[in-house]
């Protein structure tokens, strides 16, 4: 690598994080990174494949968790900048293995945080979620960034821990800090433990797609790269100490979504399968972006129907990558609990 800014991303084998590096490497040239990611099982190289070779990304396997690890990543680089995608990020396996989302998401951010005061990184951006805020009612405004924190699961929990760990170190350390929380995210590489994903691999195959409930709770969509565009501007020119919602200004109920999928790869709703609620499902998220928007100059370039068509291909196109993941122990996992429900 040359002597341009050096970016530490986590998690960047991530569904999020590996679309943000092919993000970056295209609209930012002056920009190198450092890809470092446990490879668990959400983590995978194949994700960034076609990034392995490419002189401004450098890959490191290595866990957040590891603070021996970090020490030495963060002694050896002139990192200016860490964003942290890292992250366990499932609620079902929230409630299966809480204490996977303890170590990860609370213990490896602070752990990435003592690093980053103590080798005087310029600026911090955590990635956070919606999650945090809890749950909306039917005719609630959507959530602000001064929205209480009330999480409802053991995911959302250890993140907004995380959260808070970061605002502490910006108040207590003076550590240039940016926290940005998400509306949900889809787009290519994204592991199909998720809702849409799991929809068009079980879509494509014919088999049952697993609705909770009655299915008429309302997510806010956000499109991956529309995601990756605002944490970049937020990371260049976000305010310290701040936090910025970005959302993608579309709320659909999740009975609906997976209609508007089957119609989209062509299969009839026979497909569709009721199952028992999660525990604690919240009913509803929606964000209000008007501070990114009104601060930065950020909102959604995407509109869904494009975005959905445009994912529903790309994964499409790549049926082996969606099949290598599917086939292992994931399915094994996820057929187990459903049928429990």
């Amino acid at each position: 690598m040359t002597n341009k800014e050096k970016i530490l991303v986590t998690g960047g084998a991530g569904f999020i994080g590996s679309n943000f590096i092919r993000y970056l490497l295209k609209n930012d040239p002056k920009v190198n990174l450092i890809n470092y990611d446990a490879l668990t099982y959400a983590g995978n190289l194949e994700n960034i494949s076609d990034l392995l070779n490419n002189k401004r990304h450098i890959f490191i396997k290595g866990d957040i968790r590891d603070k021996l690890a970090l020490e030495t990543l963060f002694k050896e680089n002139n990192i200016s900048g860490v964003i942290n995608f890292a992250a366990e990020s499932h609620v079902d396996r929230s409630l299966e293995n809480p204490e996977d989302f303890i170590s990860t998401n609370i213990i490896g951010t602070i752990n990435l945080l003592q690093n980053a005061k103590k080798y005087g990184i310029n600026r911090f951006l955590q990635i956070s979620t919606d999650e945090v805020y809890g749950s909306l009612t039917e005719d609630a405004p959507p959530f602000t960034e001064n929205s209480p924190i009330q999480p409802n699961s053991p995911y959302s929990a250890s993140k907004a821990a995380a959260d808070h760990f970061v605002r502490a170190y910006n108040h207590s350390y003076g550590l240039n800090t940016i926290i940005t929380r998400c509306s949900n995210n889809y787009g290519p590489y994204q592991f199909p433990e998720k809702m849409i994903p799991l929809c068009i691999n079980n879509a494509f195959n014919n088999k049952k797609i697993p609705v909770y409930g009655d299915g008429m709770q309302i997510r806010d969509w956000l499109y991956v790269e529309d995601h990756c565009e605002a944490i970049w501007l937020a990371f260049k020119e976000g305010k310290t100490g701040e936090i910025y919602n970005i959302g993608g200004n579309c709320q659909i109920r999740n009975i609906e979504l997976v209609k508007i999928i089957l119609r989209e790869c062509g299969k009839d709703e026979s497909l569709i399968s009721f199952v028992k609620d999660r525990p604690g499902h919240d009913k509803r998220y929606a964000m209000d972006f008007s501070k990114i928007k009104n601060e930065l100059g950020w909102s959604p370039k995407y509109n869904f129907d494009e975005a959905i068509k445009k994912t529903i291909k790309w994964y499409s196109e790549h049926k082996n990558w969606l099949n290598n993941l599917v086939s292992g122990a994931y399915m094994e996992y996820y057929e187990k609990m459903y049928k429990n429900r």
